[in-house]
């Protein structure tokens, strides 16, 4: 399962957590990213079943995520069938996730 932005769902640790339901993943990854991004993150707020399925997201990527909303009103799979691909807000993500750039790349082909 791919998102919108080419990251893989299947390895994100929220998405595992959830499909697995698994408290204990939500512990450690709500503790990580309160000290990584220097923000509250509680056990509850760790679900999510990809940013392209119905149901349970995090905040950032429901509310928040640009890349989700522009593909989303797009009405297109992931943004490697986008006619702007790669826009600026991808190339500043893929800064950070290099691998979601290969795999777009490779859907684009």
């Amino acid at each position: 399962m791919i998102a919108y932005c080419g990251l893989d769902c299947g390895k994100c640790e929220t998405f595992i957590a959830t499909v697995n339901d698994d408290d204990n993943l939500r512990e450690a990854i709500a503790k990580k990213w309160s000290e990584q991004y220097s923000a509250p993150f509680a056990a509850k707020d760790i679900n999510c079943v990809g940013c392209k399925s119905a149901g349970a997201k995090i905040y950032y990527c429901e509310q928040l995520c640009e890349i989700r909303k522009c593909a989303s009103a797009k009405n297109i799979a992931h943004c490697g069938k986008c006619d702007k691909y790669p826009c600026s807000i991808l190339k500043e993500f893929f800064k950070m996730a290099p691998d979601a750039q290969r795999v777009l790349d490779a859907l684009k082909a």
